[in-house]
């Protein structure tokens, strides 16, 4: 595996890890202030950032060795609007710099695991960003996120949803498999 490939999904699955521990902070923090359904929506997103991260982890799987990691990491713990708004900017930035970018030396290199993790992980991330914006909103007027009855999580490609699926969008799991919250 090409060096800038390696090192760029070393960023990626140190990123991941970071916003999975991240989540689940946060998720504590909205069951405190009486958020439920978003509490739901840390968590499933926290276990779909982990999905992200063994993707990253697998297809570094003829790499060995100890690296320093160098990645993006929010910090700050305050109400869950504020960390909600943390969550969309970090998604937001997943999707639009990071892994275009991460995939565009991907694909030069010919690095085809490297694109199919990454190729989950950015099309879940405009999903994750979209959802912590509509529980946002909800919380910003004083109100739990509105879920059917769970979140659901792909265990495939970490792909979220506040109501069941047919089939998910992005990697074409059954929804009998998805994850409940």
């Amino acid at each position: 595996m090409h060096q800038m490939t390696q090192a760029n999904l070393r960023s990626a699955f140190g990123g991941e890890s970071m916003a999975r521990n991240r989540y689940n902070i946060w998720g504590e923090v909205a069951e405190k202030e009486g958020f439920p359904n978003v509490k739901r929506l840390f968590d499933a997103t926290a276990h779909a950032e982990q999905i992200h991260a063994g993707l990253h982890y697998k297809a570094l799987k003829d790499v060995g060795g100890d690296f320093d990691v160098s990645s993006r990491g929010g910090f700050g713990i305050g109400k869950t609007v504020e960390n909600l708004q943390g969550a969309i900017d970090g998604e937001t930035f997943e999707f639009t710099e990071m892994y275009p970018a991460y995939i565009a030396i991907a694909e030069m290199q010919e690095e085809k695991a490297a694109v199919r993790a990454m190729h989950f992980a950015v099309e879940a991330e405009k999903v994750h960003a979209k959802m912590f914006g509509v529980a946002k909103d909800a919380v910003e007027q004083g109100k739990d996120l509105a879920v059917e009855d769970s979140v659901y999580l792909c265990p495939i490609c970490g792909f979220v949803a506040l109501s069941n699926e047919e089939n998910c969008p992005i990697c074409g799991c059954a929804a009998s498999k998805f994850i409940a919250y």
